[in-house]
C-alpha cells in the first residue's frame, strides 16, 4: 500500500447562507388590478415605479394593462378626452333604425343588431 492513504489530510469546512426560499405567488383581486391599471393610465405615471411601489413585478403590471387595453374595457386618455362632452337630445321613435351620435359622427345601425357588434362598431368610431 501507499504511504500517501495514511499521511494526514486537511479538510476545509465552507460555511453559507440558506438560500432564500421562493416567496409565495400573491392573488390579486380584480378591484387591485382596476385600481393598478387605473394608476397607469393617468398621465405622466411610469408604470415601473407603480409596480414596485406595490412589489410587483412591472412586466406582470405592463401585462394586465395589455389585456385590458385590447379587451376595450379600458381606453388610456388622450387629448380628445379632454374635450368638453355634448350629450344630445333623445326621443323615443318607433323605428327599425338607431341613430347614435358621437362627436361630430352619426352611426345608424338596425334596432336588432348584436351588441357584441354594435360595441366593436362604437369602439372604431371613437378611435377614429
Amino acid at each position: 500500500m501507499s504511504d500517501s492513504v495514511n499521511q494526514p489530510r486537511t479538510f476545509e469546512v465552507l460555511t453559507a447562507t440558506p438560500v432564500r426560499t421562493r416567496r409565495k405567488p400573491r392573488d390579486w383581486s380584480d378591484a387591485e388590478k382596476e385600481r393598478l391599471i387605473a394608476q397607469t393610465l393617468l398621465p405622466g405615471a411610469n408604470v415601473s415605479a407603480i409596480a414596485r411601489a406595490e412589489g410587483l413585478d412591472p412586466s406582470q403590471l405592463y401585462g394586465w394593462r395589455r389585456k385590458a387595453l385590447s379587451s376595450g374595457m379600458v381606453a388610456p386618455l388622450t387629448e380628445a378626452a379632454k374635450e368638453e362632452v355634448k350629450f344630445a337630445r333623445v326621443e323615443p321613435v318607433a323605428s327599425s333604425t338607431v341613430e347614435i351620435v358621437i362627436g361630430g359622427v352619426m352611426v345608424r345601425v338596425a334596432s336588432d343588431i348584436e351588441p357584441d357588434h354594435l360595441s366593436k362598431i362604437l369602439r372604431a368610431v371613437r378611435k377614429a
